[in-house]
Parts: structure tokens; sequence; C-alpha cells
């Protein structure tokens, strides 16, 4: 990856360095003292994947189309047969099956899925990893503490909280982030330093005030301490067994798992990894089978690397995507998009986990009735209300109310938690 100044200036502002601790592992010293911070994986399935190819699968009904199911460690839980793997793990989440938005536009619905409210002209809000970033520093990391990987159209953003909390993206894991070195050798980039020194100083004159509202100079620091991190071995995938390596496939979604992993364990507080691929308007079924080679290998992986690790009960693991898809199949033998009832998977971070929440209409009589508008799933679930969930899981007041730049109050989220996923019996 190669990253502009301004770019690097941003990720560094946003990481909360410090001075302290520059080794790999946070969460070892973490463990010697205080409880392990939380973190937060989101594997993004971008352009909607359809919960009946993945999570709630309707073999032998009108609407489930050629896709089988087949058992899972869960008693009762049945998934899409293209995710044997992941079958082994899921008892370790929750299955929602209930999801309900409004958005069946991939921009608005991506919105909404990331920050938890609906878009409005008027201001950003912040998504999920954004706020927590900002409520939950982390004053031992010296890098970005809210990362995207392999990123889509639409990165996760830190709206009116600023755009040093946006995600710092990285769209190929496995090569590593590039140009973080001096292209000149130590004694030029002191010489350099210096100079940058003495125009920043003469700039300051008479400008105190104004300065030091910019930040430039806190930026510049941490964005040459995060430079020479050893934190940045988190990235080194290469540096993992060869077995661990294949068990999340040879894919860059695979190395995407992999290194949220590593970020996770040294300390980042929230990862984002894209999988695109999943607007399936044509060839739903083909398509589901080519994406489900590169999900079910990773999310199996990363679900069993991270309960191995000790890192699930600390590491809140969200699967979703901005909308589902239709119940009816199109003639393109496709499936359109559908947020009146999708599928997610959440669990880790002290959740509970195995339940089943929701569930979709098996049969409908009639085409028309498949993919009425005004068709709801049982027990339905608001995105605010997964978002407050989560918020409250990972330490974050999910309701508290800040101020935006232009003085307006906003609640980091409109929801309430989910109690029974938050109910230790």
């Amino acid at each position: 990856m190669n990253l502009s100044r301004r770019e690097l200036l941003q990720a560094a502002f946003a990481s909360g360095l410090s001075f302290a601790l520059p080794g790999l592992d946070l969460r070892a010293a973490e463990t010697r003292g205080d409880e392990r911070q939380k973190s937060l994986i989101v594997i993004w399935l971008g352009g909607g994947a359809s919960q009946l190819e993945t999570w709630d699968p309707h073999p032998g009904t009108k609407i489930g189309g050629p896709t089988k199911s087949i058992k899972t460690k869960l008693p009762g839980l049945e998934i899409a047969d293209l995710y044997p793997r992941v079958a082994e793990h899921i008892h370790e989440l929750n299955v929602i099956r209930s999801l309900v938005s409004k958005e069946g536009d991939h921009e608005r619905g991506t919105y909404l899925l990331k920050t938890g409210y609906g878009p409005d002209p008027t201001l950003i809000h912040p998504s999920l990893g954004a706020i927590a970033s900002h409520e939950l520093p982390n004053d031992k990391l010296e890098i970005p503490s809210h990362i995207s990987l392999l990123g889509g159209q639409y990165p996760a953003r830190g709206g009116f909280l600023g755009e040093m909390f946006d995600a710092f993206k990285i769209y190929e894991p496995s090569s590593g982030i590039q140009n973080l070195k001096a292209r000149v050798g130590d004694d030029r980039q002191q010489q350099r330093l210096k100079a940058l020194d003495v125009v920043s100083k003469s700039f300051q004159a008479g400008r105190r005030v104004q300065v030091d509202n910019t930040l430039h100079q806190l930026t510049v620091e941490r964005a040459l301490r995060m430079m020479t991190s050893g934190q940045l071995k988190a990235f080194e995938i290469d540096q993992e067994p060869q077995a661990i390596r294949d068990a999340y496939g040879d894919t860059q979604f695979g190395h995407g798992c992999l290194a949220a992993r590593r970020l996770v364990e040294t300390g980042v507080r929230t990862v984002e990894v894209t999988l695109m691929g999943w607007d399936t308007h044509a060839n739903n079924f083909t398509g589901h089978a080519t994406q489900a080679k590169q999900l079910d290998p990773a999310l199996a992986a990363l679900i069993h690397d991270l309960k191995q690790r000790d890192l699930l009960a600390s590491t809140v693991v969200l699967c979703i995507g901005e909308f589902g898809r239709t119940p009816k199949i199109n003639p393109l033998d496709g499936r359109d998009h559908w947020p009146r009832g999708f599928s997610c998977l959440v669990g880790g971070g002290g959740l509970r986990s195995g339940l089943v929440i929701g569930e979709t209409d098996t049969e409908p009589q009639t085409d028309q009735d498949a993919n009425k508008s005004t068709a709801m799933p049982h027990d339905p679930i608001e995105v605010a209300d997964l978002f407050a969930t989560i918020l409250q899981q990972l330490g974050v007041e999910f309701d508290k109310e800040v101020l935006t730049p232009i003085g307006r109050p906003m609640r980091f989220s409109s929801g309430k938690p989910i109690e029974r996923l938050v109910a230790s019996t």
C-alpha cells in the first residue's frame, strides 16, 4: 500500500500514540494488570449477502432455491451447506435472522449498517469503530486504532468526531505497509527534520494559538513514532506458521482476517475486513458458492484462532453486510436487494453465545407475498439496538450525548441493548 503524507499523518493522529511499550503484544502486558481491553472485528460482506445462502437457508421451499443446509454444533441450528467449517464454530457466536432496515440502496444501506443511523444531509455519523477509538483510547498503541482492510467504496468514517477517526485503509494486507521508511539515510533524515522544525517554528511566531489548534507538531511526532514502531509487525502475516496461514486460506480476504487477529492481539481497537462481491442480482447461487470458498475458511479460522489465543472473550466479532437478498428468485436466477429481514453473526467480547434470534417466513404463499415491501420477520431486530449492544459490550456509553462541531447534540446510538445477548444467564 502506498501512503500519502496526509493519510500517514491522519493515521498517526488517530492512533492515540505514546512513548510507551513499542513491542508487539500489548495484550500480554494487559493480562498482567488490568482487564484485557475490548476490541471489535467487523467482517463486512459488501454488496449484501443473501440470508438464504448463508445463515438462514430454507431448503425445499418456494423461496429456498437449490441451497441445501447442514447441521452445526449448535443443536437445532442449520446453515447453508456452503459453510461446513463455520458450522464447526458458529456456536461460539449468535445468529440474528431478523434484522430489519428501511435502506435498500447500497450507499444508504452501508451508511446505516456502519453507523446505526440512516443518512442525514446535515451531518455524518461516526462508524462503530470511530466511536470505539474516540471513547476508548489506548495510550500504549503506536499504530492506528481503527483500521480497514480490503475496504470497499464506502469506508468507515469518523463523521462528526473528526476525520482523524476515519478508518486507516490498507487495501492489500499481505503486502504490508509500504513507504513507512525514510528514503534517505539517518543523517539526512535528521537534517530534514531539523529543517522542518525551523520552518515550523518560524511559521508559529505570532500564531501560537492558531498553530496549536492545528495539532501539526503533535501529528508529526506521532507519525514519526509510528514509522519506527515495533507494533507494525502485526501486519507481517508471513511470520505466522504455515498451518495457520493455510487455515485462513490463501486469499486476500483470508490474509485480512489473519491480520485482523494479529492487530487486535497488538491492541488495535477496531478492525474491519471487507469481502466484496455479494451483489448477486444474477447467478445468485453460483456467486454465493464462489464467495463462500473465501468466507468459510477465513471466518472459521478467525473464530477458532481467537478462541485458542484467549482473545474471543475480549473481541466482539460482527459478520454483516448492508442488507440481505429477496426471497423471490428473479428471472436471472438472482436475488435483489432486501432490507426487510436479513441475517448477521455476532458474538465474543463477553456476549452470550449459541443464540438464534428471529426467523423469516419459510413458505410465502405466492411470489407477491415473498417480496411484499411490508413483509416482516418474526421478532424483528433494529440495527440501532444491535449497535447499542455492541457499544455497551465494548465499554462505551452507548447513549452518551456529544456535541457536533456545530453544537448539535447527538447520541452515539438511538437504540437499546438486546438483553438476550448481554445477560449472563
